[in-house]
């Protein structure tokens, strides 16, 4: 799968208890359900997405991926196809080790999300990398200004961009950057916290968070990033995948 030769809105398909469900602000027992992972999955396929992005988030926060019978499902449903076909897959949440990630690259994802493992053993990244180059895709998520972990709970004290820096350097294809004080509240992006990860690396910047309408994703490919993730906007109807594609292609 190629990396974002032209920017991408991709819909999240987050997962937890086996169903599609938003958070706000990364807090646990805020989300809204929104029905099964493969029937999502298939909806945002058909509405034009070229990439989804899965997160397992019950694995995120007990840090063992919990939801891989239904992520499972949708990479059965949705993946597999070749050329101009090929629906790209990422997965994020719950894995922490190489072995485990090479496993789920070779069960046909395209690209792995690694957060709380590389910022623990940043190492793990360029393990990875040596079997399967490219496919890291390093999720940096960010509170107050610092990278945080284990499901939002954790501070480290790391600069985003310096992080960025630095997993560029240990071989992540990607960087991930999920502002989130912004995460699910439709209340708008922070287009300074991502144009300062985008001028950090030469390697593609996907942004996540606090998008709410088209001019937020407007915003995010004009700030430098390779791609937006959107979850609750487009769950919610506050425009269409199509529309938001269409007006980040015509800047």
């Amino acid at each position: 799968m190629s990396d974002f030769p032209e920017f991408e809105v991709i819909p999240a398909v987050d997962v937890q208890d086996g169903e599609v469900v938003q958070l706000v602000g990364g807090e646990r027992g805020t989300g809204k359900r929104y029905g099964d992972p493969v029937d999502a999955a298939e909806r945002w396929i058909d509405a034009g997405a070229s990439t989804l992005h899965l997160v397992d988030l019950d694995g995120a926060f007990e840090g063992e991926r919990v939801n891989a019978a239904a992520i499972e499902a949708v990479v059965e449903a949705v993946g597999g196809a070749d050329g101009d076909d090929a629906i790209g897959l990422q997965l994020g949440g719950g894995i922490r080790t190489a072995g485990g990630a090479r496993d789920l690259l070779d069960l046909g994802l395209d690209r792995v999300i690694l957060g709380t493992a590389a910022v623990e053993t940043p190492e793990i990244v360029a393990e990875i990398d040596e079997t399967h180059p490219g496919s890291v895709v390093v999720s940096l998520d960010a509170k107050d200004g610092e990278v945080v972990v284990s499901g939002w709970t954790e501070g480290t004290g790391l600069d985003p961009a310096e992080a960025a820096a630095r997993y560029e350097e240990l071989g992540a294809g990607a960087i991930l950057f999920t502002n989130v004080d912004v995460e699910g509240q439709l209340e708008g992006i922070d287009r300074e916290a991502v144009e300062s990860v985008v001028e950090a690396v030469d390697i593609p910047v996907i942004a996540s968070g606090g998008v709410a309408s088209v001019g937020d994703v407007v915003a995010l490919k004009e700030a430098g990033a390779a791609a937006v993730v959107v979850g609750t906007a487009l769950y919610e109807g506050e425009f269409t995948l199509r529309e938001a594609q269409q007006a980040a292609d015509e800047v």
